[in-house]
């Protein structure tokens, strides 16, 4: 049995993992950790997760940066592993997710699903391919959605960036007349509307050619599904920082 605790359990995807828990025998969520503090789970519930001094095998983080500090606090005091699965972080909050990832194993990824995954080694190796062509990333959530672009966006540029040995510039959105596009530009783009879970698409425009590759999530459970098996994956882990594609090479 696999104790987790769960930080953002009163969102949207905390709910749907607790749904996700309760079809499964070998997990159970033990605690939770919330700003709103509900009490109408069948676990307790904190503001500050260093307020639990019960056992766990992992946490799950899909919360917001905010909560980052208590989180890194938590889990490399008590060793207990850990799961990022928010996004917004700033290149600080980055580096202090590294930094507290050489004390306890922790499992850092802007998205949790394995179709994504499977997209970023497909656009790594369009780039390498493709020489010459524009790139052009393009990603579309809901209307709640608080950070843009998404974490994912930025994990499919970076992914394609490196393999141009980080050569590329970031270059978010258009507007004005003076947009003539940049030879070593990635272009990255965010929609916001309805209540659409997540779409990403990459574009490579060549001359009289274009490749597209995309990934659409249908419903939140990918990702919930995805964290879960995240968490099984790290608990007994040394501690470092890992991937979704750490993950997936022991499938």
């Amino acid at each position: 049995m696999i104790k987790l605790i769960l930080c953002g359990c009163s969102g949207q995807m905390g709910k749907v993992i607790i749904d996700q828990v309760n079809e499964m025998d070998n997990f159970k969520i033990v605690a939770g950790m919330d700003r709103s503090e509900e009490q109408n789970y069948d676990f307790p519930v904190f503001n500050d997760i260093n307020d639990f001094d019960g056992e766990a095998d992992a946490i799950i983080d899909f919360s917001n940066p905010s909560t980052l500090p208590k989180l890194l606090k938590y889990s490399t005091e008590k060793n207990v592993p850990l799961v990022v699965a928010s996004t917004g972080y700033s290149y600080e909050e980055i580096k202090n997710i590294e930094e507290a990832s050489k004390k306890v194993a922790i499992l850092y990824s802007g998205n949790m699903s394995l179709g994504i995954n499977v997209l970023l080694s497909l656009v790594k190796k369009a780039a390498s391919a493709l020489e010459g062509f524009d790139i052009e990333v393009i990603e579309k959530h809901h209307n709640k959605k608080v950070d843009s672009p998404s974490g994912t966006a930025y994990m499919i540029a970076s992914a394609i960036n490196e393999e141009f040995n980080n050569e590329k510039e970031f270059v978010y959105g258009r507007y004005g007349n003076d947009t003539k596009r940049q030879p070593k530009e990635i272009g990255i783009h965010a929609v916001r509307g309805g209540s659409i879970v997540g779409e990403h698409s990459v574009i490579f425009a060549g001359i009289d050619e274009i490749v597209e590759i995309k990934h659409t999530a249908m419903s939140k459970k990918i990702f919930a599904v995805g964290s879960i098996n995240a968490a099984k994956f790290i608990a007994d882990k040394e501690p470092r920082l890992y991937s979704m594609d750490d993950l997936f090479k022991e499938v």
